[in-house]
């Protein structure tokens, strides 16, 4: 059995081609959509965030909404760039999004990737301290952000407030009890997995490594998932944490799943150069659902994580993705033992 759901990015375009031609439409239908993955029985509806760009930029506004319009179904995000992001406000935001959601946020966080513009961050307020670089400050961001979940007080009260403050220092408030625990980190090497794993978070692993050793990427991706499970064994947790994958995945069951995905070539990894080194990206899956039972099984990745995020092409209308998930969800995971 596996945890599975949906990673959208949320673009969209003036286009008459495109299904989202606006913001409204982008967030509108990441809410219908995460309410009809849930009618399916999906188990998550996560949301990609980019700055300065067509898609899904502010996300607790949105996983609020989610929460609010859903019941059971997990809500995450895949992920938000840590470099952009005040911890006390970003702590304030998720304990109230969890709660509106009675505790089923799963929060993906980053270093983040190449963004829209140079150093967006900058326009938002952060810059690294001198000595220091934009990574580094992502991960101070966490460690600020990862502390202040644990729901401790800090802060030295008012001696005359307005309104009666509890005995002793002041937390952030909302605090959502259990969040800290579902904070996953979107790592992009295997040094950053056992990083995540020294840190207490949940490991994110999407279809792009950031290294590439000559191994497939399924096969390199496996062997990050077991370095991260080995230094959470060694930094002596007590809880056991979860691993997901993402993966583009279509199965293709009439005649409009050949007509868009049928004819795709890209189904051998591709090895490119990123952010400075040289980057594996996974491979796509598109086949008649026997053909894909045969092909996931072969993923190594896949099998050693316990939730598969696939993601959806969402300018193509919560309809269309609707059906793409009710087919995994019907055709292929049950061949898998998924479901």
């Amino acid at each position: 059995m596996k945890h599975i759901g949906f990673l959208s990015f949320g673009h969209w375009t003036p286009s008459v081609h495109s299904q989202v031609r606006s913001a409204s439409d982008a967030l509108l239908q990441s809410i219908d959509l995460a309410v009809a993955a849930e009618e399916l029985g999906a188990d998550g509806a996560y949301f990609r965030v980019h700055h300065f760009a067509r898609q899904l930029g502010s996300p607790f506004p949105l996983l609020a909404a989610v929460g609010a319009k859903t019941s059971k179904i997990e809500i995450g995000t895949g992920v938000i760039d840590m470099r952009y992001e005040n911890p006390f406000y970003m702590a304030e935001d998720a304990g109230a999004a969890d709660l509106i959601s009675a505790g089923r946020l799963q929060l993906g966080i980053s270093r983040g990737s190449p963004e829209q513009v140079l150093e967006g961050y900058k326009y938002f307020g952060y810059a690294p301290a001198e000595g220091s670089n934009e990574a580094e400050m992502a991960r101070a961001h966490t460690d600020v952000f990862l502390e202040l979940l644990k729901g401790e007080g800090f802060a030295q009260p008012n001696p005359t407030p307005m309104f009666p403050n509890p005995p002793g220092l002041l937390r952030i408030e909302p605090h959502s009890p259990g969040l800290r625990q579902r904070i996953w980190w979107g790592a992009g090497t295997r040094a950053t997995a056992e990083w995540t794993a020294q840190k207490g978070m949940n490991l994110m692993s999407s279809t792009l490594l950031t290294e590439d050793t000559g191994v497939p990427f399924h096969q390199l991706q496996a062997e990050q998932i077991q370095r991260f499970r080995d230094a959470w064994a060694a930094a002596g947790h007590d809880w056991t944490p979860r691993v997901s994958v993402s993966r583009s995945i279509f199965p293709l069951v009439n005649d409009l799943d050949h007509a868009y995905f049928g004819g795709r070539g890209d189904n051998t990894d591709q090895v490119g150069y990123l952010d400075g080194g040289n980057a594996r990206f996974g491979r796509s899956y598109a086949a008649e659902p026997d053909v894909l039972i045969e092909e996931l099984a072969q993923d190594e990745a896949i099998a050693a994580a316990d939730t598969v995020l696939i993601t959806v092409p969402n300018q193509l209308g919560v309809d269309y993705n609707a059906h793409v998930i009710e087919a995994l969800l019907k055709d292929v995971a049950p061949g898998l033992g998924w479901r």
